[in-house]
């Protein structure tokens, strides 16, 4: 397993005013193996990056032997497959189709992907969406870009987010990916995320080789899905660490653990990057 971190997880990583390439070499000095960079329609990775810049950001990661894992993006959120606009549904996949070409040019081969949201908790003004209509909007963004990925080869990696849907039933988001048949769409397995609704080791097991990537957030139970309180520092939660590396190796999975630890501590935020780094490698050791 790859022993990653996010760059949203360094201090000016949400805002997008993080140097890539700083972060990169931190990252390096902090002990992690690779990075999971960030695309926004805005930001340091955006679709008007230019071919020179991302030369650079290959450059400064082979310089330092960092991988470039794989690429995340918070624009679904704003951007949802499944909204009740039509235009924003379209702006969701042309936004997609230039993630994927992002990636491609990077040389990383997984992307996470927002399937679609019922709701949004933290936006309330955003609406409600009925379920099935949010799954056959996705199912139809999906299947307009599948065969682009596939051409790119570049995964699709679907997460389990709070979006109230594909994330509180590990069955059906198995299911959902049998469906399509494509070794071009997977699951992004957020483990932090799974804490509310059941266990992260369980869905390991039942996904086996569907997870393409693996989130590792620590929550309390306790907290509920209410909100961010009840995420907490690695080894501070509920996420039963020895189980999850144990289904992980069952699976004999072998692509990135990254830890996506927002957000910094409002002091000296850099030391949650060195304890998250510090329990990520007594994680991994297991048993």
């Amino acid at each position: 397993m790859i022993k990653a971190i996010n760059y949203w997880s360094f201090p000016g990583g949400l805002d997008g005013t993080k140097d890539v390439k700083e972060a990169i070499i931190e990252a390096k000095q902090l002990g992690y193996e690779g990075i999971e960079l960030s695309f926004g329609d805005r930001g340091t990775l955006s679709p008007y990056s230019s071919k020179k810049e991302i030369k650079a950001i290959i450059k400064t990661a082979e310089k330092v032997k960092v991988k470039l894992s794989s690429l995340a993006a918070g624009f679904y959120w704003n951007y949802n497959f499944a909204s009740e606009n039509i235009k924003a549904r379209k702006n969701a996949v042309a936004l997609t189709k230039k993630y994927i070409d992002t990636a491609y040019l990077l040389g990383i081969d997984k992307i996470l992907v927002i399937p679609g949201a019922v709701d949004i908790f933290f936006n309330p003004e955003a609406g409600i969406i009925a379920y099935d209509e949010v799954n056959n909007r996705s199912i139809l963004a999906l299947e307009q870009l599948l065969p682009y990925a596939e051409e790119k080869k570049v995964t699709i990696c679907l997460e389990n987010v709070w979006n109230k849907y594909l994330s509180m039933s590990v069955m059906e988001m198995k299911s959902f990916v049998d469906y399509f048949g494509s070794s071009y769409l997977g699951v992004y397995l957020d483990v932090g995320n799974v804490i509310p609704f059941g266990y992260p080791e369980q869905w390991i097991r039942i996904l086996g080789n569907r997870i393409k990537a693996v989130h590792f957030k620590d929550f309390k139970r306790e907290a509920g899905n209410g909100g961010m309180t009840g995420f907490v520092d690695l080894l501070q939660g509920d996420v039963n660490w020895p189980e999850v590396v144990r289904a992980l190796k069952e699976n004999k999975y072998s692509g990135p653990v990254t830890a996506e630890m927002i957000p910094p501590y409002r002091h000296y935020p850099e030391v949650r990057l060195k304890v998250t780094s510090l329990a990520m490698d007594r994680i991994l050791k297991g048993c």
